[in-house]
């Protein structure tokens, strides 16, 4: 069987967030964001190990919190750097390189489905490269200024909004990040940066259901999709679209 290693990030500050703890260390549902959208992966037979990573000063409390459940479940704890990009490089020198594939998750984003990592994963078997997406639905606006006035209206023909697990050979995102210096674009992801060395990512369609937890009301959102997979769906909570929602 092929083997994948998956990469969590979950080194960030939370500063759109707010509160005293870190959003992948909240718990969602009785669970810690980062785990339920670890457990999507450490159980599959495909799966070699989950790297978390976590900021360098939270390593202490991570490790004192959840190093019962890492050591279970074959995780091991990765120090972040100073940007994403440092981040998964830290972990992905820690991939043997037996391994096959790469993926690359957001730990806060904890509602992808299993049918949805089989499709990715198939994805990055087939093309050497995968990542899931959903298309563009609404108009897009192009803004500047602080009047926020409108400049251009961005055709949406053929865009797709990028979400993750981002899926990889280890020998391209290797490959990919040892040239990132050479790279002058501003990289906002691991797929734009294995572009950008000559490797083709291929899009697999996914929902928007799959969402990455950044502001209090997505929290009060996930809660819901939640709540709503494992029973039959209740009304959406006031205020959970807006941004000042509170969990």
């Amino acid at each position: 069987m092929l083997s994948f290693a998956v990469i969590l990030p979950a080194a960030g500050q939370s500063s759109r967030f707010g509160g005293a703890e870190k959003k992948p260390f909240l718990p969602l549902e009785g669970k810690a964001i980062w785990q339920r959208s670890a457990e999507l992966f450490w159980g599959r037979p495909d799966v070699n190990r989950v790297y978390i990573v976590v900021p360098p000063e939270d390593c202490e409390f991570f490790t004192g919190r959840y190093a019962g459940i890492c050591i279970y479940r074959n995780v091991s704890i990765v120090k972040g750097g100073s940007e994403r990009f440092e981040s998964v490089a830290n972990a992905l020198a820690e991939i043997p390189e037996g391994v096959r594939f790469v993926a690359v998750h957001d730990a806060v984003r904890p509602l992808v489905t299993t049918k949805q990592i089989d499709d990715v994963f198939a994805g990055a078997i087939r093309y050497g490269a995968a990542m899931l997406a959903t298309p563009v639905a609404d108009t897009l606006k192009r803004v500047e200024g602080p009047t926020h006035r409108i400049t251009e209206t961005v055709p949406r023909a053929g865009l797709w909004a990028a979400q993750t697990p981002q899926v990889f050979r280890r020998d391209w995102l290797v490959e990919a990040y040892a040239r990132r210096g050479d790279v002058s674009a501003a990289i906002t992801d691991d797929a734009q940066l294995v572009e950008a060395v000559g490797h083709a990512v291929h899009v697999v369609p996914s929902d928007r259901q799959n969402f990455k937890i950044t502001t209090r009301a997505d929290f009060a959102l996930a809660e819901w999709v939640l709540t709503s997979r494992g029973a039959a769906p209740e009304p959406m909570p006031a205020g959970a679209f807006d941004e000042d929602a509170t969990t």
